[in-house]
């Protein structure tokens, strides 16, 4: 079985939106990593990443997470993560990982995309 990787961008308010598919491994997240810094470069500090439909998640994945929170943060930007509890065939498997890792904490995360637009944008703090 071939998953193809999707990373499609929008806007939804003061927000930039990346919706990811597939699986966000050794061979595709660089391209997730180009994304965000493509998005950064063009002035959005504000982002949403949705995760809701990610299959799979490895360490190079979870480095670029941490990566664009690190990034997103020395713009004084915003950073969420769409994460369900169910989604993406058996629930969300970044939000398992990331919570198997102890990182889970370190993201903004939220349930859809209506909750993760709702508020004006914040720096990230701490």
């Amino acid at each position: 079985m071939v998953v193809t990787f999707h990373v499609t961008g929008g806007e939804r308010g003061h927000w930039a939106v990346l919706q990811v598919s597939g699986e966000l491994d050794l061979v595709t997240s660089p391209v997730l990593r180009q994304r965000v810094h493509d998005e950064v470069a063009e002035g959005r500090h504000s982002l949403v990443l949705d995760l809701s439909e990610v299959l799979f998640c490895d360490s190079s994945g979870v480095g670029v997470l941490i990566a664009s929170r690190r990034l997103i943060r020395s713009c004084q930007g915003r950073l969420r993560l769409i994460l369900p509890a169910q989604g993406a065939v058996d629930g969300s498997h970044v939000n398992r990982v990331l919570g198997a890792l102890g990182v889970r904490r370190l993201f903004d995360v939220h349930p859809d995309l209506a909750s993760a637009t709702r508020d004006e944008p914040r720096p990230l703090t701490a």
